[in-house]
């Protein structure tokens, strides 16, 4: 496929971008955090006054979701936008670091509004054509289950190419975010924090507003099934549940208990009209060896962790056929270079054959140093997500009956470079240089550079795009490609380290 046009992003805008800086808890990426101190309190509170007066005062167009057009560019100047703290810890797997954290206090931006009705028919069934090509947006539950902070999304949509929202259904709390009648959730209180109180009032919204809503459901971590039911957890060798070095309980993914619970909650919301069901968290835990040496898999025995992925997804696909959904999963951002399991049961081959779409987190923060050959892989967002996506396509090209690759995008910082539209325009031209046309972006506190997005009537001005660790017009992004510096690493078997001593950033 051509590349497509040089015009696929917004100009950058730095001082139009309005979003809040959080402290992150354990990790930072999926989960919820919270303030975690007086200071982060103070600033947090000072932001929120901010953003009154603006209001108050008509101020000007902000950048972010977070607020509808006329209100409260001001913001900026009191905070730092998608921050992440720097000295978060990376493991072997580079996906930790952003995939597994927190949006902000949900209680102070985003309380969810009363059940309504609102007039809709509780027996009705919502119908979604899919778009023809997905750009999509993560919108956690306390965010879908705000009348104002959807609103805002809805309105960034209409503005942009968006047309997908990702949907919280379940969580890494363990918590559904609507009022199911899964009697285990109910058995367990996984529906004791309700974040969307009427999901057919959202599934309404979302419908007028021609938003194609997918259902995300996270599986292995949930700490409130570990607690109720111990025996479905990794069980430690020496008794009793596994935890790993974070204090982290992971279900244990060879059980069929925990296949079909997460299978129920899917059908519950594919009935109402959710066209399309997302696992995250399909996957073995990924704490260090001197952890894991103790981790126990009751019904593993003989069967590698890989294949144990791959009957999940295909159990999965099998039980929800008769509903017409589109199954598509979250993978590490590695499994589409790497040739071998890095342990959490996730290999290319093993499941691209059994899911709709595949979604691989290729947040360029996460790669570690020399990966691709790149010194600071997330000062080069195009190169990074370049190189990774083309693994994909090439390595999906010799399974018959693959499913599509969907990447997940990052739109949030973690580590300098600061992550602005430059940044996250550099990833989705990547995408598009690869002959992908469908993406996602990820912001745990759903917040996005607006900038970055193509507008609804076109491009008025060459959106500008970071690559070979500059900002240039997207349309001289070639130039620059094959000029990237790069590092060998010439005992590296694996294309995220360089191929046979071949810098991966060069020219092909």
């Amino acid at each position: 496929m051509a590349p497509k046009s040089a015009f696929a992003g917004g100009t950058q805008d730095s001082a139009a971008r309005a979003a809040v800086e959080i402290r992150y808890g354990e990790n930072t990426g999926y989960d919820y955090c919270y303030i975690r101190d007086m200071k982060c309190a103070l600033r947090f509170m000072l932001a929120t006054i901010l953003v009154a007066a603006c209001s108050a005062d008509n101020g000007s167009n902000g950048a972010t979701a977070d607020s509808s057009p006329p209100e409260a560019t001001g913001t900026a100047a009191a905070t730092s936008g998608n921050a992440v703290p720097e000295g978060i810890e990376r493991g072997a797997t580079p996906e930790v670091g952003a995939t597994d954290a927190a949006v902000q206090d949900p209680q102070a931006d985003a309380t969810p509004e009363g059940p309504g009705t609102e007039g809709i028919d509780p027996e009705r069934v919502f119908v979604f054509p899919r778009p023809e090509r997905v750009r999509g947006l993560y919108v956690n539950a306390w965010s879908a289950g705000s009348r104002r902070r959807i609103t805002a999304l809805t309105e960034l949509a209409r503005r942009t190419e968006i047309n997908t929202f990702v949907v919280d259904i379940k969580d890494a709390t363990g918590y559904v975010s609507h009022p199911a009648e899964v009697p285990l959730a109910q058995r367990i209180g996984a529906t004791g924090e309700i974040r969307i109180p009427n999901l057919r009032v959202l599934l309404a919204r979302l419908e007028a507003a021609g938003i194609y809503p997918i259902a995300r459901i996270v599986i292995v971590k949930d700490p409130l099934i570990a607690a109720a039911h111990p025996e479905l957890a990794v069980q430690d060798t020496a008794g009793g549940p596994w935890i790993d070095d974070k204090g982290i309980v992971w279900l244990n993914p060879y059980h069929r208990e925990v296949w079909d619970y997460h299978v129920a909650i899917a059908r519950e919301v594919a009935a109402m009209g959710f066209p399309e069901i997302q696992w995250d968290y399909v996957r073995f835990p990924d704490a260090p060896a001197s952890a894991m040496r103790r981790a126990y898999f009751p019904g593993g025995a003989g069967v590698p962790r890989p294949q144990a992925i791959r009957e999940f997804l295909a159990y999965s696909r099998a039980e929800l056929a008769d509903m017409d959904v589109q199954v598509t999963a979250d993978v590490f951002g590695v499994t589409t270079s790497f040739n071998r399991d890095v342990g959490i049961g996730q290999v290319w081959e093993s499941f691209i054959d059994v899911v709709d779409v595949a979604l691989p987190m290729v947040y360029p923060s996460h790669y570690w140093k020399g990966s691709f050959g790149y010194d600071r892989p997330n000062s080069h967002p195009y190169e990074i997500v370049r190189e990774a996506l083309e693994d994909a396509v090439r390595r999906s090209a010799l399974i018959e009956g693959a499913g599509a690759t969907r990447p997940w995008l990052q739109d949030f910082t973690l580590g300098p470079p600061r992550y602005e539209a430059p940044e996250v325009r550099a990833q989705i031209q990547a995408a598009y240089d690869v002959g992908i046309e469908e993406w996602i972006l990820w912001n745990p506190g759903s917040r996005y550079t607006e900038a970055a997005l193509e507008p609804a009537g076109g491009f008025v001005e060459e959106p500008l795009m970071r690559i070979a660790d500059q900002v240039v017009p997207v349309s001289r992004r070639f130039e620059f490609y094959d000029t990237a510096t790069v590092i060998v690493d010439p005992e590296s078997t694996d294309s995220a380290g360089g191929r046979d001593g071949k810098p991966s950033g060069s020219a092909r």
